[in-house]
């Protein structure tokens, strides 16, 4: 399944992040992490989702891959807002640091990306994953490759 082709290449990642915003379309890790797309802007994405008992680890909290995923979601999501129609983005680099264990206590996460710099062939991204009071759990730096749909 290949939400972007579904929504159409001739977008651009601005149009298609916006429509799936929107229409609630989720890919498949979303679906399963229970993630989704709240704000969407040129340059800067906001995901949400919570670190429910689904995401545990056997120490009971939050598996470090929930907010990595987030985050990387947060990342790409922020490159693929400048993506021209016909062009796409992929990760190639994703470096997260963990400040704070999440629980299902902790409640909804935003992990909010913003474009570092871009240019014809490569986007640096950034993002930082924060409670509702504003409380950092964790932040990622992305490295990310344009490429042609």
């Amino acid at each position: 399944m290949n939400i972007f082709a579904d929504i159409g290449l001739h977008r651009s990642g601005l149009e298609r992040l916006r429509i799936m915003m929107a229409d609630g379309h989720l890919t498949g890790i979303e679906q399963t992490l229970g993630l989704r797309i709240v704000e969407v802007e040129e340059g800067r994405v906001v995901v949400e989702g919570a670190p429910g008992l689904h995401v545990y680890n056997p120490f009971g909290v939050a598996h470090g891959g929930f907010a990595a995923t987030i985050l990387d979601n947060a990342c790409g999501y922020a490159a693929q807002s400048r993506m021209a129609p016909g062009q796409m983005c992929t990760t190639l680099e994703l470096k997260v640091a963990y400040h704070k264990s999440m629980t299902k206590e902790t409640g909804p996460v935003r992990a909010e990306g913003r474009i570092v710099s871009i240019g014809r062939r490569a986007a640096f991204t950034e993002a930082k994953l924060t409670d509702i009071a504003g409380k950092l759990y964790a932040s990622a730096t992305s490295s990310l490759m344009v490429v042609d749909a």
